[in-house]
This record gives structure tokens, sequence and C-alpha cells, in this order.
């Protein structure tokens, strides 16, 4: 049975007994402490927190998975892997325990042709938890699994909570038998390697407290209304349904193992350590492939070094198994028409997914080749020190800079005779990650404790959002915190959170800025809001100070937004829906959004795009929106199903999470997109929008920047103003402007060109006489000084090298000269063979003179260069190359 079918089957057994079908989500967190979602439950936590209600009492998903923290096992064992799907249903107030167990059975057990996976009963085994006697009764009393087969394990393996206090409860585990091949007898409690788990039941029935670890924790009392949250992992039934010894040969990765053994004539099988990395290629390749797919692209933080990572460990293993140009397009292809099956967006988005993809295997490839020159210096650096050990640190630097995968650097490390400071890396590493993560939940939460919020959603519930119709209203405050703690009241000059029961402040979210503006109470009171955020889910929190008086929980209020604010953002973001499509338009589909902000009288798109956009493009783009400013056309909202949105052509924004029911944002007949934020009434209303120019900020990632409306006209104004004085500089018309500035500028490059040729006219003069005074260092010719400063880095080459040819005879020869040009040491030393067959090696001696110029510097064993930051240290370098030289002729 193949992975698409046993997805089909998962959702159409329980959309058949009332089960509310749920798109996967997609896979980037709408969490702040998550990085991408990493279990099946993962979109449903508001609800099992209570903080948003579920859209029906029983649920059913796929739900794309990425975990990533033992990314260093993918490949050495057939059980770990990075992407993962994960079948869940789930029950609130609605059925328990027996209703969850007689679900599972019946898919499992029932025929195929009935619509189940066939699985045989007498294969099945269970795992309760220690006191679960329900649990253990309803198996063997009423679904009649032998008491021989159901075994009882603790907390650690069979008691489920999400790690902090809230909902938890014992599981029910339905493990399968593989049979005597794969191990002894005795049950999952024995060998999980033989008994495999295949589908977990948890029955959340109570409420934890605060702990540490999986087992240290109190249960505090049962929950209000008992729970069901279930997960199947859909690669694991797929091995076994398709009769096979690992999820590295099911269908979905297999092929990937063929087109990667296609491409380099490797044999899965034939060698421990090429399986290893073909194993790799399939996991690595197909979640890139997911990633990218719901709008990841690659870079040095967060989630981009997520996929960064994965991505170039797929390619350096392909490398190592001798692929020696681009692979990555056949790669994902495969990936793409294979999991296309379950997930058609992917065969849609097909160009956007192999653009990324493409430009970071392009990057990787020249990254590797920038990188093995720092770390062969760094290598050097560390053996003439005598060390043994990379420092963390220039790991790090390998990491950071050239995008080198740790395991890369311990590889090549390694076969220079060198470990690597593994901890030190992964602490820079971690202290990176934290400080990303810590940045991005303090800008939802102020550094607040997240209960806080929660206990104002459960009294008040969520926010009354009125600020589409209105830019002020009456409401009550329902929340209130004082330096992130809940407070009755708050006074004049405390920084507060106030959350309202209705408010026209817009909270920031789909890139649009938050509202500004005040909330003012009837006793007078007033405070300054800066901004609006969205800690959880529908809970709008504004944050700000109090001016003047008291404010108090339970008070009337009169908030009222910054409308000229509102009304500059509302342009911009306008403007960001007629640029999205004006560069689909002219890109093609794969310029979909990856990011956007939307401020005051400004904005910046980012989009999909291996190269820069010509200018010429970016101009046609510029007037193809203005064009549609001059067309008056209305900016309309509508509430809809998400079906009929994708039926009508909305564009969805990537990483955006979006309900049953959504609101499109149709510009005319030009743009329609789902859409939360402010906008114009009009195209009109606009005015004028400039695009200032592209640039890339990642991978196959480019960025728009622009000003809309009075901020437009006023840089046009300036402009204006520029090119009026350059029309008194150059004396000509704006058109003639450019010839006429060229011209100069080419005047101007001929004459530097004279200055150059005279300048190294007058250094090279100066070889002759360096030759002659060469110094002689135990039978080295060796010619070491200082040349004029301000002598270019070129001419300071040349000039060494002509020395080198000057020397004649077979004596060796060593030319070191140094000069300080802007302010900077510069060094080139060069040797001929003679001299290096003595040992001395102009790399060897470039780092001893920049190390001591406070730089570094490295090159070829015959010529190298170097520079530094203390040009008053030029008299002790030269000092230094001399020692070096004596010591090794």
């Amino acid at each position: 049975m193949e992975s698409a079918e046993i997805r089909r089957r998962w959702l159409s057994f329980f959309e058949e007994r009332g089960h509310a079908v749920v798109p996967s989500a997609s896979l980037i967190a709408d969490d702040p402490t998550l990085l991408l979602v990493p279990a099946g439950m993962v979109p449903f936590k508001p609800y099992f927190l209570g903080e948003v209600k579920p859209p029906a009492p029983t649920l059913t998903s796929v739900q794309k998975c990425v975990r990533t923290p033992d990314i260093e096992e993918v490949g050495k064992t057939t059980r770990h892997g990075t992407f993962f799907q994960m079948c869940g249903n789930f029950s609130f107030g609605d059925y328990f325990k027996e209703g969850a167990i007689r679900y599972a059975w019946e898919l499992l057990t029932s025929s195929v042709a009935d619509g189940g996976y066939g699985l045989e009963p007498e294969k099945l085994w269970i795992t309760v938890y220690l006191d679960d006697d329900e649990a253990e009764a309803i198996w063997r009393d009423k679904i009649g699994v032998p008491a021989e087969r159901i075994q009882r394990l603790g907390k650690k393996d069979n008691f489920w909570s999400m790690g902090v206090p809230g909902p938890c409860g014992p599981c029910s585990e339905i493990n399968y038998d593989r049979g005597p091949e794969f191990g002894a007898e005795g049950g999952p409690a024995v060998n999980d390697e033989r008994y495999v788990e295949i589908w977990n039941l948890v029955f959340m029935q109570y409420e934890r407290g605060a702990g540490d670890g999986k087992e240290d924790f109190p249960i505090l009392g049962d929950l209000p209304s008992k729970n069901i949250d279930t997960g199947l992992g859909l690669e694991r039934l797929a091995m076994i349904l398709q009769g096979v010894q690992n999820m590295y040969e099911t269908d979905t990765l297999r092929v990937v193992m063929d087109k990667a053994t296609e491409l380099t004539g490797v044999q899965y099988g034939a060698a421990q350590g090429t399986d290893v990395s073909l194993r790799v290629v399939a996991d690595h390749i197909r979640t890139s492939a997911m990633l990218i797919g719901d709008g990841v692209t690659p870079g040095n933080e967060g989630r981009g070094y997520v996929l960064r990572r994965i991505m170039r460990r797929a390619i350096r293993n392909m490398r190592l198994m001798g692929a020696t140009g681009p692979v990555v397009q056949d790669l994902i292809g495969v990936v793409i028409d294979t999991m296309g099956l379950q997930y058609p967006e992917l065969v849609t988005d097909r160009g956007r997914i192999e653009t990324v993809a493409l430009a970071e295997e392009a990057a990787f490839l020249k990254a590797v080749k920038g990188g093995t020159n720092i770390l062969d210096a760094a290598v050097t650096d560390t053996k003439a020190a005598g060390g043994t050990v990379l420092s963390g640190d220039k790991a790090f630097l390998l990491h950071d800079t050239w995008g080198f995968p740790i395991d890369l650097t311990l590889e090549m490390a390694a076969e220079q005779g060198l470990s690597v400071d593994e901890s030190g890396f992964r602490r820079l590493m971690q202290e990176q990650r934290d400080r990303a993560k810590a940045d991005a939940k303090a800008k939802k939460t102020g550094h607040a404790d997240m209960s806080a919020y929660r206990e104002i959603a459960d009294g008040s519930g969520a926010t009354e959002f009125t600020g589409y119709a209105t830019n002020q209203g009456e409401s009550t405050i329902v929340g209130l915190l004082v330096n992130g703690v809940s407070a009755p009241a708050a006074s004049e000059g405390d920084e507060v959170e106030v959350v309202l029961d209705r408010t026209p402040f817009y909270a920031e979210g789909g890139g649009q800025l938050a509202d500004q503006g005040r909330i003012r109470l009837d006793s007078g009171a007033v405070i300054e809001v800066r901004d609006v955020q969205q800690p959880v889910p529908g809970v709008s929190v504004h944050k700000g100070s109090v001016q003047v008086g008291e404010v108090t929980v339970g008070a009337s209020a009169y908030a009222a937004i910054d409308v000229r604010r509102r009304r500059a953002i509302a342009r911009a973001h306008s403007a960001t829906h007629l640029t999205h499509q004006a560069l689909r338009d002219a890109l093609g589909p794969t310029a979909a959004q990856a990011g956007s902000e939307n401020s005051p009288g400004r904005f910046r798109f980012d989009f999909g795009s291996p190269n820069a956009v010509p200018g010429t493009v970016l101009t046609d783009v510029e007037q193809k929106i203005n064009d549609v400013l001059s067309r008056e056309l209305d900016v309309t909202a509508e509430i809809m199903s998400i079906d009929e949105a994708k039926k009508q052509g909305a564009i969805a924004e990537f990483g955006e999470k979006y309900g049953e029911r959504v609101r499109v944002v149709t510009i005319g007949d030009f743009s329609k997109e789902l859409c939360g934020g402010t906008h114009v009434g009009n195209t009109a209303q606009l005015g004028l929008v400039k695009l200032l120019g592209e640039s890339s900020i990642g991978s196959g990632v480019r960025r728009v920047e622009a000003l809309v409306g009075v901020d437009a006209y006023n840089f046009l104004a300036k402009e204006h103003t520029v090119v009026a004085q350059l029309q008194e500089l150059v004396k000509g018309r704006p058109e003639e402007l450019p010839e006429k500035i060229a011209a100069m500028l080419g005047k101007l490059k001929d004459a530097e060109k004279e200055i150059e040729k005279f300048r190294a006219e007058k250094v090279l003069r100066a070889a002759a006489g360096l030759a002659e005074n060469a110094q002689d260092v135990r039978g080295v010719a060796l010619v070491v000084g200082r040349v004029p400063d301000g002598t270019g880095a070129d001419d300071l080459r040349k000039l060494v090298l002509d020395v080198r040819g000057r020397i004649q005879g077979d004596r060796p020869v060593v030319v070191a000269l140094f000069t300080v040009a802007a302010g900077r040491p510069l060094t080139v030393v060069a040797t001929n063979e003679a001299a290096r067959a003595r040992g001395l090696k102009a790399g060897d001696l470039v780092r001893t003179a920049a190390k001591t110029l406070g730089g570094g510097g490295g090159g070829k064993p015959d010529v190298a260069q170097g520079g530094g930051q203390n040009p008053d240290a030029v008299p002790e370098a030269i000092a230094a190359v001399e020692r070096l030289v004596v010591e090794t002729a």
C-alpha cells in the first residue's frame, strides 16, 4: 500500500465517523517557542490549552512534522529521520478511552477491501500506563487482546504531557511484531526493534503541575473535560504494509535513494559508508523540498539555518559518493513527483521550490571552495601552535560565514590529524539560537509569563477587533499586566500591557505593523499605546505607559488609534499587494511572497527569485503599479471558506496559518490575496508608489523596498533637486546627464590609469636596487624591507616577484616587502624553489608577519600575501621574518 493511500484511508475512515478533516498546518510553527512543527498535535495545542475553541468536537489530520535534534544520527541508523507525517484523531470532550481504542483497532485490523489496513490482530501488542486498569480492561475484555500481549510501562514510556503545567494523561501504545528475524521475543517492554510502535493513544484526563523531565511533576487533579490525542506514524505503518526493512526503503524515500544511486553509480547495500550517505540524501532532500514548499528559505539562523544545514549535508554526501556536478534539481524533482500525490501544492509550486534549492546548491559549492582556504589556514595555525584541537570559534566561523556543516569541518580537520572542539562550537550555536528565540518571544510577550495571558483569555475570551469599520470606540479593560505580572491597577509612569474586550487597534501580524494611539478612561487616566501584539491567539495586548491617573481592571475606556499612522500603513499594505501581483506578472509564480513589512509610508516585500531583477523589469513593475493606481480600482474584503478562496485564485502568504473561514482582499480585477490587514478603499488613495530598488537577503530571496504616497512624492522632489544641481554643474538638459556624466567618469578613469601606470613604473624601478642589496643569511638571498607607503597590493606583488626574478643563480631566495596603504599594513612574500627545498615557504613567512601586524594571511608556498590592523608594527614584523629565515635556513 502506497503512502498516499495510507493517508487517504486514514482521513476517509475518521471523516466517515464524524470527524472534521483539518488540512496539515504549515511546517512553520505558529508558536514563538518552536521553529518548526515537531509533532502532530502542535497545531491543536491552543484547543487543548483552552485558548481557542476547536471548530468541531472531533477532528482528524495528517500533519507534516520536522525534528532535527538527532540530525547527526540520520543515516547512521534506519530509525532516525527529520521529516515525517503524523496521522492523528482528536476528541475534545467527546469520546474517550473506549472510543479511541475501538477506532484504532478497527482501522488497523479491518481488511483492505473494507477500507482498513489489514494488519493481523495476533501481531499487535499493547502497552498501557502502570496503573491504568481501565485501558487494560478495554483492550482485554472489549477488544479481545490476550492478557499476555498487554504490557504495563512507567511514566517515561506511557505518560504524556507538553512539558509544562497543563493537560496530561496516560498513553496506550499499539506495537507491531515484525518477527523473530528482528530479535528476541518478549514484547515491546523487551525489544522495541522487533515490536515497533505504530500508534500512540493519549488519554488527556489530568492537569499537571510544574516539574522537570518526563517523570518529575505532580498531578494536580482531573481536567474538567477529557480529551483524546492520538498519533500514528505514517512512515512506520508504510514500512510494515510495504514489507520493507526500514522507513528508508518505503516508497517516498526509496525513489530518492534510487535517483542518488543513478547520479553517483553507488549501489545501496554495497557498503556501510555509502549506505549512510544514501540515507542522508534521501531524508534531507525530502525534508528540504517540504520546508521550501512551506515557505522556508535557506539562511544562517532560525528555520532558515535548519534548511541550509540539511541541504548542505545532502549535497556534501552526494559529493562524497562521487557526484561532481549539480544534483539537487534531479533529486528535488523526484520528491515533488512522489510527495505531490499527497500534497498537490508541491507540484503547483515546483518552479519556486526548484529555484530556491538550486540557488542554495550553487551558493554551497561556492562556499566550499572559499571556506576550504579558511579551514586550511586555521589548521596550519593550530598545528604551528602545537595544538591538536581546532577551536570551537573557528568551526563556528566556518559555519556562520561560509555555511560549513559541523560534520564537514570535523571530517576535513580529521584528514589533517586534528579534532574539533565540538562543545565550544555547539555552545556558540546554542547562544545564537537562544538569542534569536528570545528576541522573537520578547517581541510577542514582552517577557511576561504566557500563563498570565491565558488566564485573561479564559476569563474574558477573545478580543473583538473593530478596526475594519472604525478608528475608535468604547471598551472595557479586562486584563492588566505591570512588568509582566497581572495586576488590579497601575499608576502614572507604569509600563503596562492592557487587554480590552473590544479594540480598534490592529495587532502586528501578516507583515503589518501595529497601530499606535491612546486609551482614555472615564476617570481621566490616559494610556499611550506604542505596540499591540497577540501572544496567545485572539487576545490583543496593548503595550504602553500610563501618562496620567490610575488604570484599573474593569474600568470603562475609550480607545482611539493614530488615524494618520493607520492610513499611511494601509496605503503601504495595499501597495504591497499590488507589488506582489506585478512581480508575479513579470517574473512568473516563482516570485512568491517570502515576507513583508508594511510601515507608515513605506514597505518592503521579499519574494523568491534566483537572480537579481533587471532594472528595466523593475521599472516596468513600478509603471504597472502606478497604472493600476490611476484606474481607481476599489479595494474590497470578503469572508469566505478557504476552499472558496482557493477556487477564486486568492494568493496565500507562506508561513501564515489560516482557519476554515478566511478574509480575502480584492483589488479590482488586478489582485486577490488572503489577508487580515487593513487597506485603503480605492487605489487612487495611494497617490504614488516609488520602488527604491531590490537586493538579495538570502539564497534565492530578493527584497524590494518602496515608498508610498507623500513619502514617495518627497523622495521624487529631492531627486528633482539633485537633478537640477547636476544640470547646473555639467551644463546640460536632464536627458543629457547620463551621457555627460559617463564621459566625465571616463576621463577620470583614464587619468587614474595614467597615474597608476606612473606609480607602478616608479615602484618597479626600485626592484634593481633591492635585488642588488640582498642580504646573505646562511646562504639564502634575503630581501626584506618597507617600500613607500601608499603602494597598492597589486603593485607590491609585482615588485616582490620582479625582485625575486632579478636574483640570479641557484641559491635560495626569499623576498618579503611591506607597505602601509589606507592606514593598513600589507605584506607580500615570495620564495624560489631552492628556498622551499630549505623549508622556507611563503605562506609560513606571511602568517608570521601578519600575526605580528594583528591580522592574517595565506597563499601558496611560492607566493603569499597578508595584512593586519597595526601599521606601527611593521618594523617588528620585518624583524620576525628575518628571525624565521635565520632559524629555518
